[in-house]
Parts: C-alpha cells; sequence; structure tokens
C-alpha cells in the first residue's frame, strides 16, 4: 500500500480549509483517510501562527514508515524543519539564435539601418 501525506480540501465554495492526512495513493482527494496530521488554512495571512498547524512527530512516524509526501506537504514539512526544501527548479534560458536565423537578423537591421539613412 503506497502512502501519501496529502492535503484533503474542506471549506465552502471560495473558503478553502485543507487537512493534512496520511492516505491510500489510490483513495481520492477528500476520500477515505488514514490518520489526520494538521491543517492548513490559506484564507490566514502568512505569519498567522493557526495558518498551518502539524503534528510533527507524527509526519516524523509517518515519514519513517515511507509515506511520500506531495508538493505542497514537503514545503510545509521543510518550514517545520521536518525534511530538506526542495531545490528550486530553474527554468532554462532561452537557447540562442542558431546561425541562419543570426545571419537574418543582421541581414534585417542592415536594411533597417538602410532605411533610416534615405
Amino acid at each position: 500500500m503506497a502512502l501519501k501525506i496529502r492535503l484533503a480540501r474542506g471549506g465552502a465554495k471560495k473558503r478553502p480549509f485543507y487537512s493534512i492526512v496520511i492516505a491510500d495513493a489510490r483513495s481520492p482527494r477528500d476520500g477515505r483517510f488514514i490518520e489526520k496530521i494538521g491543517t492548513y488554512n490559506p484564507m490566514l495571512p502568512r505569519e498567522h501562527e493557526q495558518r498551518i498547524i502539524l503534528n510533527a512527530e507524527r509526519a516524523k512516524h509517518w515519514l519513517s514508515v515511507g509515506a511520500q509526501p506531495t508538493d505542497r506537504v514537503v514545503l510545509f514539512l521543510a518550514n517545520a524543519g521536518l525534511v530538506e526544501k526542495p531545490a528550486v527548479r530553474e527554468t532554462p534560458k532561452k537557447s540562442a539564435p542558431k546561425a541562419k536565423a543570426q545571419e537574418r537578423l543582421k541581414a534585417e537591421a542592415a536594411a533597417a539601418a538602410a532605411a533610416a539613412e534615405a
């Protein structure tokens, strides 16, 4: 049984509230779960102490058993000091134009300069 530490959505429409739960990876997002280890209320300000409530002891236990946290939960666990913060993915730089495209750009620039002089 593959276990996940993930968010289960609750709350009303346009007023999200999430429970941090341990669930089988095959179960639905808001479906059956094994244990609730915390809550996340995104409606509160970032610095509010009640925004993320996490039972660190139970989270450590489930991580040691082999539960895999989702991307968002990894950030919560990293802020609590339970796991390493994941590396930030950097988008690659746009590749430089090839030789043919550079020649065309030079020709267009020369034509624009000639038109400006005339």
